[in-house]
């Protein structure tokens, strides 16, 4: 009986807010920290706070958007990686209002075929390189009870006033490379570097520009802050064994595999998607420059993810500018997430400000969920400075935007 009291008023204040909010969430930020990377220090959030969930977790380099999915950290809270809907005095997770609510939060077409939110985004910040690594697709993911994870990566310029020590991203491997070669990467694990990034070809990354990774391609992203829409899966596999003279644990190459496979070296190499991985057209078949969708002399829309990955549209996303002082109604095709990155103004009757600084568990005013009917109406940005431009990033779920380009 107490369950389903909670219930019926998670279910009311739920309502509460999604009514007051005409179908604009607020959402509270997202902080996740990984063990084994050091922060990159563009977050806004606060330096002496870079630790807030101590020196044990690691620090934080990642903030997620939007989120109904878990982080996949060793001893984390319950609520790492899930955002939390502000409504007056109000808190409770997107989860649980999405779970309630349905269709009206994600769309009728997205609530009938995953009955979630199935996707998230978020930034991902380091002071330096990662370790070559690959998401999972579902098959794999699947052998060990979860999901696979195409993704994608934008960066953006508000975040990126440093390039950090690293700006450049390994991806896949060379035309030529044998499953020896990478077979010999992983048996020599435990003997120094296993030099598998010589394998591979390092890319100089762009602002304002993009990449499409779809699972099962090593990718060893450099030290620019990225806007990454992804699907709502945590997995990975990490190839490379030392970076930056910091060791990683082979734990975190085997921990999305079988128990059985774990030392199972040719079951491993046999993971990568060999035929994406060494395509000599590697960069003009995943690399993307935005595409203005719409402008005039009030605001530009762009589209800065887009493509599919084996037929499907997976996820996407765009960014818009509303110029100082001017208002745009943008009518998108389903439910999105928002998050400010630079300037002032208004979303209906939402207020918008971009962030200087941020404390850990500081409320924000940058980032809203914005449920499919709202979205479908339109909703109204309007630019309150008078010199600087609002600039908001937002990402949609599958198959939302079927007229976005394609790679």
């Amino acid at each position: 009986m107490a369950e389903n009291h909670a219930e019926a008023r998670l279910r009311s204040t739920a309502r509460t807010a999604f009514d007051a909010g005409q179908g604009l969430l607020r959402l509270a930020p997202t902080w996740v920290p990984r063990s084994f990377l050091q922060p990159g220090r563009r977050l806004k959030l606060h330096p002496n706070d870079l630790y807030a969930l101590g020196l044990n977790r690691g620090g934080i380099d990642e903030r997620w958007f939007g989120s109904t999915t878990e982080a996949a950290n060793d001893n984390k809270a319950p609520d790492e990686g899930l955002s939390w809907v502000v409504h007056e005095k109000h808190r409770f997770l997107l989860r649980d209002v999405v779970a309630e609510i349905g269709s009206e939060i994600v769309g009728q077409d997205i609530w009938k075929k995953y009955g979630k939110w199935p996707v998230y985004s978020k930034f991902f910040d380091n002071m330096g390189p990662i370790p070559h690594h690959m998401h999972q697709s579902d098959a794999q993911a699947k052998l060990v009870g979860l999901e696979g994870k195409p993704e994608a990566y934008y960066f953006p310029p508000q975040h990126n006033n440093v390039g950090n020590n690293f700006p450049y991203t390994f991806m896949g491997l060379e035309p030529g490379t044998t499953r020896d070669d990478v077979r010999r990467c992983i048996s020599n694990w435990n003997k120094g570097d296993n030099k598998i990034t010589a394998l591979s070809r390092a890319y100089e990354l762009e602002l304002a520009t993009g990449w499409l990774i779809p699972p099962s391609i090593l990718h060893a992203p450099g030290s620019l802050c990225t806007y990454e829409p992804q699907w709502g899966s945590d997995v990975f596999a990490m190839y490379q064994n030392l970076v930056e003279g910091r060791e990683v644990p082979r734990q975190l190459l085997v921990k999305d595999m079988p128990a059985n496979k774990h030392d199972d070296i040719d079951f491993i190499v046999d993971q990568l998607d060999w035929n994406g991985n060494v395509d000599p057209n590697f960069k003009s078949n995943h690399f993307l420059r935005p595409v203005i969708d719409t402008q005039d002399d009030a605001h530009c829309d762009k589209w800065i993810v887009y493509g599919r990955i084996e037929g499907a549209q997976l996820f996407s996303a765009k960014e818009l500018t509303v110029k100082p002082g001017a208002n745009v109604t943008i009518k998108d095709r389903g439910a999105n997430s928002i998050i400010v990155v630079q300037g002032t103004g208004r979303i209906n009757s939402m207020r918008l400000h971009c962030p200087k600084l941020i404390r850990f568990g500081e409320m924000t005013e940058d980032e809203v969920f914005v449920a499919d009917p709202a979205a479908r109406a339109g909703v109204r940005y309007e630019n309150t400075s008078e010199t600087e431009d609002l600039v908001v990033l937002r990402y949609f779920g599958p198959e939302v935007n079927p007229q976005a380009p394609n790679l």
